[in-house]
């Protein structure tokens, strides 16, 4: 079992950055690729960003590209996701995931959650 803890989450005006924090604990032994997805309200969680477990390999979705940067610590067991020039269609909630696979297309393990707001 792999427990996913968020935090860094809160309000920002457009333009702003936010940088988000996900602490793993439990087997955190395993090599596990890491990565965000979000949800915003009345929408489908959509793909955020992923990366290996050697920090090697990152993909970040299309929309993302340019504006977020996923990267990793594992001395720390933490995954980060640096959001620069937040749109207030980045307002969503943002979920933590590991998964043995890079593939990443359905994580098995996942967080709580942060909330990010974005206002205009």
């Amino acid at each position: 079992q792999v427990q996913l803890v968020e935090s860094g989450g809160g309000l920002v005006q457009a333009g702003g950055s936010l940088r988000l924090s996900c602490a793993a604990s439990g087997r955190t032994s395993s090599r596990y690729a890491m990565g965000w997805f979000r949800q915003a309200p009345g929408k489908e969680r959509e793909f955020v960003a992923r990366i290996s477990w050697s920090g090697s390999s990152t993909y970040h979705a299309d929309s993302m590209k340019g504006r977020f940067t996923i990267s990793r610590d594992n001395s720390k067991n933490t995954v980060y996701l640096q959001m620069n020039s937040l749109k207030p269609e980045d307002t969503a909630v943002y979920y933590c995931a590991a998964d043995p696979s890079l593939v990443f297309t359905r994580p098995v393990y996942w967080g709580q959650g942060t909330q990010v707001t974005v206002s205009s």
